[in-house]
C-alpha cells in the first residue's frame, strides 16, 4: 500500500472514532488558475470494474466516451493520472483517479461538502510537507498537510469542544 492509501486508511480510522464527518480528507493541486481541490468522498459512485474500463480508454485528448448510469464518461491522461469527465451527471462531475500500490482505485471527487477558503488553502498547501506538516487551526476544524506524488492531501478534523 503506497503512502496515500496508509494514510486514507489511517485517518479513516483516527477520523471515524472521533466525528461521524463528511469529507474529511482532501487533495490540493496547483495550476495556473489557482488551486483545485478533490474531495474523497463525492455524490457520483461507479464500481471499481467500470472505473477501471473507462481508465483503459484515457489518452491526452480524452479517449472514447463510454455509456454508464451517470450518463456518457471520458477518460483524459494527465502526467499524475487518470481524469475521468462525467459531463452529464446531476453532480460531481469529474474524478481524478489514483491507484495505490496494490492496484487499488482511489477516486478524488471534484465536487465534496468541504469548503475551504483561497486563504485557508494557501496556509496548508504552504505548511505541507511529505511527514506531514504542522497542525493548523481552520476555525472548529484542524488541518494537516503532506506532500504526495499528486499534490498535497489534507486530512481535516473536529476541534475537540473546549480548545
Amino acid at each position: 500500500m503506497n503512502f496515500l492509501g496508509k494514510l486514507l486508511f489511517i485517518v479513516g480510522l483516527g477520523v471515524a472514532a472521533a466525528v461521524a464527518a463528511a469529507d474529511n480528507v482532501l487533495l490540493i493541486q496547483t495550476g495556473p488558475a489557482g488551486f483545485t481541490v478533490w474531495h474523497v468522498e463525492g455524490s457520483s459512485v461507479l464500481p471499481d470494474d467500470d472505473v477501471i474500463d473507462i481508465m483503459a480508454t484515457a489518452r491526452p485528448e480524452g479517449g472514447e466516451i463510454i455509456k454508464t448510469p451517470l450518463g456518457p464518461a471520458q477518460a483524459f491522461q494527465l502526467a499524475d493520472g487518470v481524469m475521468i469527465g462525467l459531463p452529464e451527471a446531476p453532480r460531481d462531475r469529474a474524478w481524478l483517479v489514483d491507484r495505490d500500490a496494490c492496484g487499488h482505485i482511489h477516486l478524488w471527487h471534484a465536487e465534496g461538502t468541504t469548503q475551504l477558503t483561497d486563504a485557508q488553502l494557501s496556509d496548508i498547501y504552504m505548511s505541507a510537507l511529505p511527514e506531514g506538516g504542522p497542525r493548523l487551526r481552520l476555525g472548529a476544524q484542524y488541518a494537516k498537510g503532506f506532500i504526495g506524488k499528486l499534490g498535497v492531501t489534507v486530512t481535516l478534523w473536529s476541534v475537540p469542544a473546549g480548545k
